[in-house]
């Protein structure tokens, strides 16, 4: 049996029709793309502030340094929390719990606190202590071993969170003040001061042996349980999050170490859309090209990184870049042979892996590099187009 349509409802499914669209534009508009976000793994909290302006603290140009310790003390020591961890240690014969303690700064009225990866790494369970001593059950939002950052989040009434601004780490110079709050040895919002005592310390990441970019030197005394607090200017702002110290004795000998407050925006501005933090990356395994090597397999350069292996879709594929074609045996070692040798990005010398790190460590998603490298005995600058590798191994760079 066949339906037909007259001419008046075709109209009036038209109207319909067009209704219907356009409430779903309206709708999309308002909701859709935060679903699509959502299910794509990115969360709905807003990035953070380049840098946040501070108020009611006394110019420290013209305070005495007491009146400025006092102060900002005062203004946010009740931002710095502590972090007790809870994790579960074998023994010959049972499991049972073992509890740490760290540090952390609130970093809005949501609850999100930031903190160091090592201080919630492998935990059960995880407390946040504020300062008016009312507790609260965390949870991890997302986590950046490369930096030993994380972000967790409490779910408290926002009256009783005092974020702690951030402000930058780009102007930061040897001798400037600097404050450290936090909780050694569980004493809860301990405040020690000292100057920037050096900057762009080489410092790894003990989980994933990356280097950590632009780390700040202190002597603010730190010691366990700082981990994961502020390192503070004289305004009040974070400039970095104290995470490690060096010390043969295992307490402060005047040698501390902060992750700086750009990397730490950065990672948290992606934890908190993104729901992970998006490294750019060329998507290579590399071998480091030494002039031993370069002797051996009659390289044309005596240094740069040889291309073992590409990516496959990753964004050194997608410019043209060139992995190992064949291997040879020296010694008792296989090594790849035939691709390319990366000299130089963005007019910046490559000779090692921390050498690449460094500069993709200052680009975003998106970004173009131009990448100069051998080619048998050619010349080549490729650009190419960073991108995130989906699911990459902590070898590829």
């Amino acid at each position: 049996m066949s339906y037909h349509i007259s001419a008046r409802q075709l109209v009036v499914l038209a109207l319909l029709t067009a209704v219907f669209a356009a409430s779903a534009v309206i709708v999309y508009d308002r909701i859709g793309s935060s679903l699509l976000k959502r299910w794509a793994g990115a969360q709905t909290g807003k990035p953070l502030q380049e840098a946040t302006p501070v108020s009611g603290l006394t110019d420290p140009s013209v305070a005495s340094d007491e009146k400025n310790n006092q102060e900002v003390y005062q203004a946010y020591g009740p931002g710095v929390v502590n972090i007790t961890s809870t994790v579960m240690v074998q023994d010959w014969f049972t499991a049972y719990p073992k509890q740490d303690s760290g540090s952390g700064s609130v970093l809005d009225k949501q609850g999100h606190i930031l903190t160091n990866f090592h201080v919630i790494q492998n935990s059960e369970k995880l407390d946040v202590t504020l300062s008016n001593n009312h507790t609260f059950s965390a949870r991890i939002i997302g986590v950046d071993p490369d930096n030993d950052l994380a972000v967790i989040r409490i779910d408290a009434p926002a009256e009783e969170l005092i974020p702690v601004p951030l402000g930058d780490s780009k102007s930061l110079f040897v001798g400037q003040k600097v404050l450290a709050i936090g909780n050694p040895f569980g004493l809860d919002r301990t405040l020690t001061t000292g100057i920037v005592s050096g900057l762009s310390r080489p410092i790894r990441s003990e989980f994933t042996n990356r280097l950590i970019d632009g780390v700040i030197q202190t002597d603010a005394a730190i010691n366990p349980g700082n981990s994961g607090g502020p390192l503070l200017n004289s305004r009040g702002q974070v400039i970095g999050v104290n995470t490690m110290i060096y010390s043969p004795s295992g307490g402060s000998v005047g040698i501390g170490f902060a992750v700086p407050v750009d990397t730490a925006r950065r990672v948290v501005n992606d934890i908190l859309q993104f729901g992970r933090v998006r490294k750019p990356r060329l998507g290579i395994s590399p071998i480091p090209v030494t002039a031993r090597l370069s002797e051996i397999l009659e390289l044309p350069v005596s240094e740069g990184l040889l291309i073992a292996e590409v990516a496959s879709g990753g964004a050194a594929d997608k410019a043209g870049i060139r992995g190992a074609t064949e291997q040879v045996q020296i010694g008792r070692y296989l090594i790849p042979v035939g691709g390319d040798i990366i000299i130089s990005m963005d007019g910046q010398p490559i000779r090692t892996g921390d050498d690449m790190d460094r500069v993709l460590n200052s680009k975003k998603i998106g970004d173009r590099v131009q990448v100069e490298v051998m080619r048998g005995r050619s010349r080549l600058t490729l650009a190419v187009t960073l991108a995130e590798l989906p699911g990459a191994g902590r070898q590829k760079i």
